[in-house]
């Protein structure tokens, strides 16, 4: 910091001609600019400057707040000015990513300050979320458990696998491994099914589960992610285990144009042949005046996939021979230094296209896996064929008193289509298709009731509309369209004591009304006799109406850093695979038929800290529900056990920073569940739900600055908790073997603007059967782990 008793003459013209050209950049209210320019000769004293990251770029829109009460706001330049009486000024910088500056300025009658600070990039930037309250707050502000994906560690897992499955697995504890899949089916979080959004539009399709949402966008444009853990009430339907918020990425850099490109290629190093892959990006981004842009396109072929002998692996939900497109734009104008309007769009498809076909292999025979052989596959390719998401986002801080408002609008077209068969009667090609429609306007409102004790109340309400049906390629209905109608209200209240005791608590009201149509079931193939049985029932249409008030509450001390703990309840709301009950319906009318909501309750102790080089977070959980949503099979035919469900268990992570160049992480995860049988008995939830011990472990060394490489792992010590029956194992029962894979990445800077990238999956070529073949527990699905597979890429920067 120096002081320069100097004419800011032409700092002044500037502002004068921003003003004239009406740019609203400088300043949050134009009476402020007002005051500052006055008062340049008058008796205060006059500051200005630009607030910029470590490396020199200058931050836009950061945030400066003195003890005064003075609030400020840099430009898109990341400029700010002010002018301020005599005296001693406590001064705070802060912006998101970057960890908070606290300073000390005197201000003396005429003085003309300067001073420019630098923001040192937060490595937890992950301090920063968004999903938890659906406002900006740190980490140590949520009393609950929650993993936050930064860029940093994407780029870092995208260099292994641009599978997000994958990628999830592999850094949150408590969700499921990874099926090798196009779907997650089973990757569960806590047990329970996990709610997916991108910037909040929702992905996964309650009413019709089809467990491809977690492959909805390519990994590429995502900026974090942000996973909730635990039943959670404030996005409503389908968050019974929590959410997996993807965060696109947003303009950053000042230049009118700048970008990346990247290519890059993938093969199998057992048996290379026909496994090569390749891949191509190219994103723009710029600031120009009040408007920033990013815009950007992916594709991505996969080419085959192989086990560690070299066996092509089955095409059934396959990730080989995939074509992946990717489209995304997102355009911003800030309208003044308090408001922004943002426009986004997203565009994502993923077929198959291969020339081979599934042989079903022996369940339980390592030796005889499911394999992919020469073949014509019936129907349509597989996948997905579009997934369209646009939302329009206006959000003003300060636009009511004190209040900050966010209102966005949200749109969402998605088609999945899963393999031709046998299970229909006439056999068919199935393909569930979802439209959503949504509004959610949020308020935020600060209350200080003392030195001591500060409030925020955020609230709002949330409307949604969503049709998903489920058809056959040839026409004929499997599920009719359900039209859902959902409209909920909802508060929440933050209150800080003494800046270190953090008390929450909330409520949200779920109002659903549900439309079917009257339809005709189709006969289903049963497992164990193979006949088709239940089609011809004529269901007559009708309405389905659920309200249920739901509520949390959660309480976070964090005086002392070594040890921050937080305990906390909340409510999670779901109409529990609908289409699947209905699919199966008995019943002559809709209203007939055991179509019931499920409200899950979970409850959590948890805690973190610092010391030394070490951080840790652990966390039990404890979540029950009066009626389940298992999906069971009783004599050959499948079914939604409503079975009261109680799941536990506990969750561990840490990181240890041994050296400056040289990092160690691991976590393990135990999650156990059962449902009560009408008898009083108790059962263990099946595999589809409750994942196998996991854990992980990684070691990153970085030898040169320029020059960084991890080594990660796993593993589970396997699940056992059934007896075949008449020497079989029914859907869900499988049990699990034990087993450990290695991973490797690498990241090489060339240049400023070059990066060469290496990953390899499967490091040591383990030969293994992924956790789905093992639970699934049947021929067709016992499917193998990929083989070690290699990435190469090259990105470069302008």
């Amino acid at each position: 910091m120096q002081n320069h008793n100097k004419s800011k003459t032409s700092d002044l013209n500037d502002l004068t001609k921003n003003l004239s050209q009406g740019g609203r950049k400088l300043l949050p209210s134009i009476g402020f600019i007002l005051l500052s320019a006055s008062s340049l000769y008058g008796q205060q004293g006059y500051l200005s400057g630009t607030v910029r990251a470590e490396n020199g770029v200058a931050i836009p829109y950061a945030t400066i707040k003195t003890n005064s009460g003075i609030k400020l706001q840099t430009d898109a330049k990341g400029k700010f000015v002010s002018s301020l009486p005599e005296g001693t000024y406590r001064f705070q910088f802060s912006a998101i990513g970057y960890q908070t500056l606290d300073t000390t300025l005197v201000v003396r009658l005429k003085d003309s300050i300067d001073f420019s600070p630098s923001l040192r990039s937060d490595n937890r930037i992950s301090e920063v979320i968004v999903s938890a309250s659906r406002r900006i707050e740190s980490l140590d502000e949520v009393p609950s458990s929650v993993t936050v994906l930064s860029q940093k560690q994407l780029e870092s897992q995208r260099s292994i696998s641009s599978n997000l499955s994958n990628i999830l697995a592999a850094t949150v504890p408590g969700l499921g491994f990874s099926t090798n899949r196009t779907q997650n089916l089973g990757q569960t979080l806590r047990g329970r099914r996990v709610l997916i959004m991108i910037d909040g539009i929702p992905q996964s399709t309650p009413l019709r589960d089809g467990a491809r949402d977690i492959r909805s966008l390519d990994p590429g444009i995502i900026e974090r992610i942000e996973v909730i853990k635990g039943a959670t009430a404030i996005y409503g339907n389908g968050a019974d285990g929590g959410l997996i918020n993807y965060i696109t990425k947003h303009a950053t850099q000042e230049k009118s144009i700048s970008g990346q490109t990247e290519i890059g290629s993938s093969f199998s190093l057992v048996r290379p042949g026909q496994t090569a892959g390749y891949n191509v990006g190219q994103l723009f981004s710029g600031r120009q005046g009040h408007l920033d842009y990013i815009v950007s396109g992916r594709y991505e072929q996969t080419g085959l996939y192989r086990d560690a002998d070299g066996t092509v692996l089955s095409p059934e939900y396959g990730m080989n021979d995939l074509k992946n497109w990717n489209a995304f734009a997102k355009i911003g104008y800030q309208l003044d230094s308090m408001s922004r309007l943002e426009l986004m769009y997203n565009f994502f498809k993923s077929t198959q296209y291969t020339d081979y076909i599934a042989k079903a292999g022996k369940y339980g025979d390592f030796n005889s896996p499911t394999i992919g052989v020469i073949g014509n596959r019936p129907g349509q390719s597989e996948g997905t064929p579009y997934n369209h998401n646009a939302s329009l986002k206006y959000s003003a801080q300060e636009l009511i008193g004190r209040t900050d408002v966010d209102a966005n609008i949200y749109f969402q077209d998605y088609q999945t289509l899963i393999s031709y068969s046998n299970f229909f009667e006439g056999n068919g090609q199935p393909g569930t298709k979802s439209k959503k429609l949504g509004l959610r306007l949020n308020l935020n409102t600060p209350l200080q009731w003392s030195n001591q004790i500060k409030s925020q109340i955020t609230y709002g309400l949330d409307l949604l509309s969503d049709k998903t049906n489920t058809m056959l390629t040839d026409g004929r209905t499997v599920i009719p369209n359900m039209d859902m109608r959902n409209l909920a209200p909802y508060l929440q209240f933050k209150t800080t004591f003494a800046e270190y005791l953090i008390l929450k608590a909330g409520s949200r009201l779920e109002n659903v009304h549900i439309t079917v149509p009257t339809y005709t079931t189709i006969g289903i193939l049963n497992a164990v006799n193979g006949n088709y049985v239940g089609g011809g029932t004529v269901v007559k249409g009708g309405y389905l109406d659920f309200t249920a008030l739901m509520l949390n509450a959660g309480l976070r001390y964090t005086r002392i850093q070594v040890f921050k703990p937080f305990v906390s309840f909340s409510q999670s709301f779901s109409v529990a695979d609908l289409g699947l009950v209905l699919r199966a319906a008995k019943e002559n009318t809709v209203s007939n038929t055991s179509i019931k909501a499920v409200k899950a309750n979970n409850y959590e102790f948890g805690f973190s800290g610092d010391f030394g080089k070490i951080s840790y977070e652990a966390a039990a959980y404890y979540s029950t529900s009066t009626l389940g949503a298992s999906y069971v099979f009783v004599d050959g035919n499948p079914q939604i056990a409503r079975s009261p469900e109680k799941i536990y268990g506990f969750e561990f992570s840490a990181s240890y920073r041994i050296h400056p160049i040289l990092n160690f992480g691991a976590s393990y995860s135990y999650t156990e569940g059962k449902r009560e049988l009408s008898d009083g008995s108790k059962i263990y939830l099946g595999g589809d739900r409750i994942n196998p011990p996991k854990i992980t472990a990684s070691v990153t060394v970085n030898p040169i600055s320029k020059w960084s490489m991890t080594t990660q792992m796993i593993a589970t010590s396997g699940r056992g908790r059934f007896e075949p029956v008449n020497g079989l194992y029914s859907y869900g029962t499988g049990p699990i073997k034990s087993f450990a894979t290695f991973d490797f990445s690498s990241r090489y800077e060339l240049s400023k603007r070059s990066i060469l990238r290496l990953g390899v999956e499967n490091l040591l070529n383990k030969d293994y059967f992924t956790i789905i073949s093992q639970w699934q527990s049947n021929n067709l699905n016992y499917v193998k782990g990929n083989g070690t597979r290699i990435n190469i890429s090259l990105s470069h920067s302008f």
